[in-house]
């Protein structure tokens, strides 16, 4: 065999995945076979959601907690991860079909333009978000003590290790592993002791919102829209369902799994939202707090054991985060580059994919060990700007996805379309909201 005939390593391992995938549609067994198949499938849908649940999100979700309570915000994070869902169903569909990501399909069917205008501002956009996971990471870390330098560059080391493998399956059980550990918020509520005939009425008849719509509330609001639909997600899910080696035929499983991870996310979201709750209740205000101080703060409602949890359920958003958003942006700038671009790569040759993984980690991280960073009003406003960049990513999706060259009979129905132009007017008319408020805050009662 010639060495333009050798398949390469990425495609062998991936083949793994299809062998063993056509096994266990072949085999007896019913459910059981069923399941067994799915394990083998899920894994980018709910990584993807879990991985969004970062530091940048999660003290979204703190910070809405202590300034608002239960109420209003309860229902709208939900409804935000039930339009994170509609795009990730979409971007895992192309993936499946393609065996391509975002920044490549972009750059072929768009030309080096606009495939070079996607990843610039997908890069600028997850670098901004990487250094403020490395500040979750030092701010959870902060509050058992742990010096600034050493936090980070263990969660540094973190991402470089889970990539050293050269292998996409072992590298998704470890980041799956670390995402699941999102978890915690959900003992630190309980513990908090809500009022959970005060959640049911709320998520039930969606309370009106405090004080009406202010600046800083609509901030709040477009912050959590950017903790849920993000332009790197879409460049992910679509890489990682490719890099997986899922195809057409896995398309119900990768529903199925994106599904899973919206719903798990959506729940230790409002988890985080009820943990710092009694903050709000008892009057306290959390304006410009950093991970450690939230810790703190609700040490009195929920005992040391809770504030412990809230503090490493940070450090873990950050960690994980951190390891999904790395490689999100190499995936993106080696496709542009036609360099290989998957986690299956031995690193003699997909060197230009691990030098972006690791190049944008570290230095985000020296970054953090600056003095001075002010966190909470940097993580608002990551989420913040992942909003106003989400738009031109949605639209290059919905023509890819609309595309019967591209999709065949897998392209987007009326009903999908529906959702897919509707999620995206929502965001240019949020972005438009935002945008009015700095400019006109008086309109808003500021």
């Amino acid at each position: 065999m010639s060495t333009a005939e050798t398949p390469r390593q990425e495609d062998l391992r991936r083949a793994r995945t299809r062998v063993a995938a056509a096994r266990l549609r072949a085999a007896p067994g019913g459910r059981l076979a069923r399941l067994r198949l799915f394990g083998l499938l899920a894994g980018p849908g709910i990584l993807v959601f879990l991985g969004e649940n970062d530091a940048p999100s999660m003290l979204s979700y703190a910070a809405t907690g202590a300034g608002f309570g239960i109420g209003f915000f309860l229902p709208f994070v939900a409804t935000t991860f039930g339009l994170g869902f509609i795009v990730q169903e979409m971007a895992a569909r192309v993936g499946a079909v393609t065996s391509h990501g975002h920044a490549e399909l972009i750059f072929d069917r768009f030309g080096p333009f606009w495939g070079h205008f996607a990843t610039t501002d997908l890069l600028i956009g997850n670098f901004l978000t990487l250094v403020t996971e490395f500040i979750g990471v030092r701010a959870g870390l902060g509050f058992f003590g742990v010096p600034p330098a050493i936090a980070v560059s263990g969660a540094v080391a973190l991402v470089m290790l889970s990539a050293a493998t050269a292998r996409y399956a072992t590298w998704e059980r470890i980041a799956l592993g670390l995402a699941l550990c999102n978890v915690v918020f959900v003992p630190v509520a309980l513990l908090s002791r809500p009022d959970w005939g005060a959640v049911g009425h709320a998520m039930l008849t969606w309370s009106p919102l405090p004080g009406g719509l202010r600046p800083d509330t609509l901030t709040l609001m477009v912050a959590n829209i950017g903790a849920t639909v993000t332009p790197w997600m879409l460049f992910f899910h679509q890489g990682a369902t490719a890099d997986k080696g899922l195809d057409s035929r896995d398309i119900g499983a990768l529903r199925w799994d994106t599904a899973m991870g919206s719903i798990l996310a959506a729940l230790f979201a409002i988890a985080a939202i009820i943990a710092t709750a009694p903050l709000f209740a008892h009057g306290i205000s959390a304006q410009n707090w950093e991970g450690a101080q939230f810790a703190e703060a609700i040490e009195p409602y929920v005992g040391h054991a809770g504030a412990a949890l809230f503090a490493l359920g940070i450090f873990e958003a950050g960690a994980v985060a951190a390891i999904t958003i790395s490689t999100s942006s190499a995936y993106a700038f080696a496709e542009v580059l036609r360099k290989p671009h998957s986690l299956n790569t031995p690193l003699s040759e997909g060197w230009v994919f691990y030098a972006v993984l690791a190049g944008s980690s570290v230095l985000a991280g020296l970054i953090v060990l600056l003095p001075g960073m002010p966190l909470e009003q940097v993580v608002i406003i990551v989420n913040v700007i992942a909003v106003l960049a989400m738009p031109p990513a949605l639209v290059f999706l919905l023509l890819i996805i609309n595309d019967p060259e591209v999709m065949g009979v897998h392209r987007n129905g009326r009903g999908w379309n529906i959702a897919g132009v509707g999620v995206t007017a929502l965001l240019v008319l949020v972005g438009l909201a935002y945008a009015a408020s700095v400019l006109f805050p008086r309109v808003l009662g500021a």
